[in-house]
């Protein structure tokens, strides 16, 4: 699997991904993560909808939990054809303790603890401390990456007005 080092920093420290690395326009690769309920979900079941992929460290961190409670605000505004997920490789227990302290409701967390098969699908995974890197992707209705941003400092927050109006430029006007 392929390694890259000093693509993103904790603290001013390289740290090295491992995974494939996504590209925009390239088909989003398939994955399997973990739902509170304790049950597999792949990521082709929400194809036919746009997706905005949150990636997180741990919801449990500061600058995890504004960025996911940021995305939940913003969700109830992008109606039915729009799903937000965050994904982190926190256990399904602490992501539903979590969102349930939160008040979070509008998107859906989702673990990679079990395969890490998210991260290493989209380069994401941090070798050093086997989490996931901070990122935020965007997928069309037919399942095509349309934007993608991998925070290089993980204690920095992304650019949520960016990653927002890529979303809204896919997401079908009723």
């Amino acid at each position: 699997m392929a390694e890259k080092k000093g693509l993103i920093t904790f603290k001013g420290n390289p740290l090295t991904l491992v995974g494939n690395e996504v590209k925009v326009g390239q088909k989003a690769p398939d994955f399997v993560v973990i739902n509170n309920n304790l049950t597999p979900v792949k990521f082709s079941s929400y194809y036919g909808k746009v997706c905005l992929i949150s990636s997180v460290v741990s919801l449990d961190t500061p600058v995890c939990d504004t960025q996911t409670r940021k995305f939940n605000e913003e969700a109830s505004r992008l109606g039915p054809n729009v799903m937000i997920l965050t994904i982190s490789m926190d256990l399904p227990f602490a992501q539903k303790r979590w969102c349930g302290a939160a008040g979070v409701d509008r998107l859906q967390t989702l673990s990679d603890y079990r395969e890490a098969s998210f991260g290493m699908a989209y380069g994401t995974l941090i070798k050093e401390l086997r989490l996931l890197a901070r990122g935020v992707f965007v997928i069309d209705q037919k399942g095509f990456i349309q934007y993608k941003e991998l925070v290089k400092e993980v204690t920095n927050e992304p650019d949520y007005n960016t990653a927002l109006r890529e979303l809204k430029k896919w997401v079908p006007q009723s």
